[in-house]
């Protein structure tokens, strides 16, 4: 028998064709209705591909006419990997390219473009976070993020005066978000760069609460780039030499003091499973950060205030001190942090807040053995916010943990979820 080509072998997985093609259909916001009347087709048999249940199709002129529809290549239909295995890479390359450009580097913009009003710009920086916040799809982010980087950029250099001082908060602010955006999709490299700019924008604007911001961004950056010791100790640095500004900065002033010692405790936390020296004494630190921090929360009231997108207060204290427990291998001890938010605490959360406790939670039932209820968690999340665990990285690597434990009862659940997320059946 002949071998196969490989785009013939890859035809034989109906099932992952049909869950990429879902998956694209669904970044280019196609129903299926819609998706079938650009194919000619009608919805069922959408609905019929998409679940890999056309027993001759998908022949490769029906993917090649698939591909037109959807905007992408039939190479991205024949990977191997599913696409939604990671974040969209042509955006998170375009936020690459945009950040190592010359003018963004270098803040000299060449073009005869008039900056936007200040103003104007902060109505686009304050857009990008609430979808950010919101758990918008990571689409729809990645495609802003660039253009508002480029604008930032020209309005710091053109304008003068406190408009020059607000557009390098604003330029901060953004560069925060690319760094937030990096750190979805598993971008620790992306991290780190647009977070070591969002602290250089931020001193050039001589805000301290600004300042903060940025250094608990690039702290978290750090951390999740394998450097939890130096993370910790910058984020620490930064609460001491930055608090009489900060406590006296108001509730902004205090979020962004509060969220310094809970990015100190996560890095700690995560220094506490590295096999080195330091790693007893990391793991002890931990409660003590998170005290800090819930310290700050008490003066600041109670939650709701979101303050420069920190969702900072008592309850994110709670979501970060489940974080902690499941960084630490301490699943109950994290279960019984989750039982004490009370569903209108968590309901006042911003949705991407809701779905990582749930998500930690997940992780936490895991780690206690509760394995069938971590998926029943997982749905939830899913629920709450679909891209927070269909398209995250550390989401995925969950579900394969769980794959491989077992989840009794709710193997069928688990399965249809891994489906979901683009995960290799």
């Amino acid at each position: 028998m002949p071998s196969l080509w490989p785009w013939e072998r890859v035809l034989m997985d109906s099932r992952r064709i049909g869950r990429t093609v879902a998956y694209w259909r669904e970044r280019r916001r196609l129903t299926q209705t819609e998706f079938g009347a650009l194919m000619g087709k009608s919805r069922r048999w959408v609905q019929d591909l998409e679940a890999g249940a056309r027993q001759s199709d998908p022949r490769l002129s029906v993917l090649e006419a698939a591909a037109r529809v959807l905007s992408v290549s039939l190479a991205e239909l024949l990977a191997d990997a599913p696409a939604a295995v990671k974040a969209d890479a042509s955006e998170m390359d375009l936020i690459r390219t945009t950040l190592q450009q010359y003018d963004v580097v270098t803040g000299l913009p060449a073009d005869a473009h008039e900056p936007l009003d200040v103003e104007a710009l902060r109505r686009r920086v304050h857009y990008g976070w609430k979808r950010f916040q919101s758990s918008a799809a990571f689409s729809s982010i990645g495609r802003l993020v660039p253009d508002l980087l480029t604008d930032a950029t020209r309005a710091a250099a053109r304008h003068d005066g406190d408009d020059r001082l607000t557009a390098y908060r604003l330029l901060s602010m953004a560069l925060q978000l690319t760094e937030a955006v990096a750190i979805k999709a598993g971008d620790t490299q992306l991290a780190s760069l647009a977070g070591h700019r969002a602290v250089i924008a931020a001193e050039r604007a001589g805000d301290p609460v600004v300042m903060a911001s940025a250094a608990r961004h690039l702290a978290d950056a750090m951390t999740a780039d394998g450097q939890p010791h130096a993370a910790a100790a910058f984020a620490v640095t930064a609460a001491e030499r930055l608090s009489p500004d900060l406590v006296g900065g108001g509730p902004a002033g205090l979020s962004v003091l509060g969220m310094l010692y809970l990015k100190a405790a996560m890095a700690q936390a995560s220094a506490a499973g590295l096999d080195d020296r330091r790693a007893a004494d990391a793991a002890r630190a931990v409660p003590s950060l998170l005290d800090e921090a819930a310290e700050h929360a008490a003066q600041l009231g109670g939650d709701g205030l979101n303050c420069l997108f920190t969702a900072f207060g008592p309850t994110n204290v709670k979501l970060y001190r489940l974080a902690a427990h499941v960084k630490l291998y301490e699943g109950a001890a994290g279960v019984a942090v989750a039982q004490a938010v009370t569903a209108d605490a968590r309901a006042a959360l911003p949705r991407e807040r809701r779905a990582h406790l749930l998500t930690d939670l997940a992780h936490a039932h895991m780690q206690a053995g509760a394995r069938e209820t971590a998926v029943d968690t997982l749905l939830d999340a899913e629920r709450e916010a679909k891209e927070e665990v269909r398209r995250r990285p550390r989401t995925h690597q969950l579900v394969e943990d769980l794959r491989l434990l077992g989840a009794g009862a709710a193997e069928g659940r688990l399965r249809a979820l891994a489906g979901r997320c683009g995960l290799p059946g």
